[in-house]
Order: structure tokens, then C-alpha cells, then sequence
């Protein structure tokens, strides 16, 4: 199933309901309508929680709506899609995709060698002390950022360019919500823990992340910074995760084509890893990282004022999103 958490319009987003996309995502069958007592259907962390009980409810209802009159159905149109879980649990973000890495650390180390009086002399020398490869432990400790649960917004927001910026990026994720509790999983079981996937678009003010040194911090730290949509794919419906086309556009202009098969380590690793010792609970979100070439960082190019971000991916859709700089009133 295709899920969606929508509500009528922006003034009535605080009464969200959930649904699921029908007639090539025309169409949404409401479920939070369809049957209101249905406590799985009050919200989509309900229906996470719910498990294999509430999404067989959610499976019948949508097979009804081709045959019956008896379930909601809206125009996907005429609804605001907010974010599948519009505050997830938790979020972690990890660094899946060595090319993205490689590349980044690059373009920074780039930066660094074109202020010294022999550029491409300064770059070889970066590049012979390892400062562009991966850290030797790559592949032995997975790396995660933590995101803000409340900074998400989901598909067609506006996204706000914080002020303390002058470089805004996009970048091009997916990833999974957990879907049951669980502890000290196995790998090999660990597929059994994912609910579904999404989109995500992890927006990062670049100059800030330079000034910081560091992956995570203040530079991904801004309201609608973390985009999540456009909805939920249950994971019966993505076959195979790893295999998936990736596409972003700027203004309509293709900047990344790229496929999850690049890949350095499974979902399945990281369930395995972040549940040792640690309990991970329904609607928890683990975003991929930056596919390779999914941001601007990698070729030194960055968003402008009014740029419209799509971020698509195979089995799941596209994500649409458009950065404005607006003046903020600050709190007296």
C-alpha cells in the first residue's frame, strides 16, 4: 500500500487524517474516515503500532474501494499531503553511500587546495595523506546524525532558507520506519522490523556545516529542514530497496540520476547495529544518507531563492519542495 497522512487544507492541518493512494495515486481512500472507530486509523504512527492486525484492516478496505461505495474516496488533489508520520519517533540519518562521502570530502579538500599558491599541487598532497578516502573504519562502524522530530514537513511545503546561511543544499534520500519493537535484532531478521519506505530530503546550509566541522549540528538545526513524503510504501510494495532509480531535479533540470545498488551497507545492518542494547519502537525513521551526487555540495553548486526540489525514487514517487527566503520575525 501506498500511504498517505493528508489533511484539507493548511488551516485545517492540525486535523490530519490517514489513507492510502489509489488510481496511480489520483485518488486517496480515506481510512481515518472509511471507519472513524478504528482506533489503528487515527493517525499513521496508529497504524504502525497497530502491526499485521490494523494493515489487514487498511489491505480491506482499499480492495472494498474498487468494488463498493462504502469507503471514502478524495482527489488526491484536493488535499494538503503532510509528512507520512508528520513526527516520527526519532530520526537517524546514516551515511550509506560511499561515492557521496568521497565525493564530498573532495569538493571540501577542493575548496581548501585553491587557497594555497598551487592548487592541484596542495590536492595531490591531500589526496596522498588519505584525506580524501574513507575513513579505514567505513564499513566496520555504520555512522548516523541525529535529526529534529519537529522540523519535519512534508511533500509541496515551503521550505524556509535560514537566515544564518548564504548556501542551501537539497539531498537526495530515502529510507525506512521501523514498524516493531525490538532489541538486540539479528541481521537476518532484521528485514521483519522495517514498516515501509519514503522520501527524505535532509535540506543543510553548507557554509554553516563548514564553520562546524562536523556531519550533523546547527546547519541541519531550522524549521521544514527535514522533508519526509510524498507517502508510505508498505515494504511488500518495494520489492527490492536496493535496486531503485534515484532522480533529483533543480527547476526541472536533472542533477542526479543515480540507483540505490551503490549502496555500502544494508537497512538490515544498521537495524542490526542500532538495536544492540538499544530498543527501537514503531515510527522510528532511518533515512539512507545522500545517495552519490544527490546534493549540491558535491559540485559546488548551491540552491537559489525560489529553486523547487524534486527528489524521485523508484516504487515510491516523487517529493517536491521549494526553498524561499522570507523574512523571520524574531521573538522579542
Amino acid at each position: 500500500m501506498r500511504l498517505v497522512t493528508y489533511a484539507l487544507d493548511d488551516s485545517n492541518a492540525i486535523k490530519m487524517k490517514i489513507g492510502a493512494f489509489v488510481d496511480n495515486d489520483a485518488t486517496i481512500v480515506s481510512l481515518t474516515d472509511t471507519d472513524p472507530a478504528e482506533a489503528a486509523f487515527s493517525s499513521m504512527l496508529g497504524l504502525i503500532e497497530s502491526g499485521e492486525a490494523g494493515l489487514a484492516k487498511a489491505r480491506q478496505i482499499v480492495a472494498d474501494s474498487r468494488m463498493s461505495s462504502r469507503p471514502v474516496k478524495i482527489e488526491s488533489k484536493s488535499v494538503k499531503l503532510m509528512a507520512p508520520v508528520p513526527k516520527p519517533e526519532s530520526i537517524r540519518d546514516w551515511a550509506c553511500f560511499p561515492e557521496h562521502y568521497i565525493n564530498a570530502k573532495t569538493t571540501t579538500h577542493r575548496r581548501l587546495a585553491a587557497k594555497q599558491p598551487d592548487p592541484e599541487a596542495a590536492l595531490e598532497q591531500f589526496r596522498r595523506e588519505g584525506k580524501l578516502s574513507l575513513p579505514a573504519d567505513y564499513y566496520e562502524l555504520p555512522r548516523f546524525h541525529a535529526c529534529n522530530r519537529h522540523n519535519v514537513v512534508g511533500h509541496e511545503a515551503e521550505v524556509v532558507w535560514p537566515p544564518f546561511s548564504e548556501e542551501m543544499d537539497f539531498e537526495l534520500e530515502f529510507g525506512f520506519f521501523i514498524g516493531k519493537k525490538g532489541r538486540d535484532i539479528r541481521e537476518a531478521e532484521a528485514r521483519d522490523y522495517i514498516f515501509g519506505f519514503t522520501i527524505f530530503n535532509d535540506f543543510t546550509a553548507r557554509d554553516f556545516q563548514r564553520r562546524e566541522a562536523r556531519i550533523g549540528g546547527k546547519c541541519k538545526e531550522f524549521d521544514g529542514g527535514n522533508v519526509l513524503g510524498p507517502c508510505l510504501v508498505t515494504r511488500d510494495d518495494v520489492p527490492d530497496p536496493y535496486n531503485l532509480r534515484l532522480i533529483a531535479r533543480v527547476n526541472g533540470e536533472v542533477v542526479t540520476d543515480s540507483n540505490s545498488n551503490t549502496i555500502g551497507r544494508s537497512f538490515e545492518q544498521l537495524i542490526a547495529h542500532m538495536s544492540e542494547s538499544t530498543t527501537l519502537y514503531p515510527g522510528e525513521f532511518f533515512g539512507s544518507g545522500t545517495v552519490g551526487g544527490g546534493c549540491g555540495l558535491e559540485f559546488d553548486r548551491y540552491l537559489r531563492d525560489g529553486d523547487v526540489v524534486e527528489l524521485e525514487v523508484e516504487s515510491i514517487g516523487v517529493l517536491r519542495n521549494r526553498i524561499v527566503r522570507r523574512s523571520i520575525e524574531r521573538a522579542s
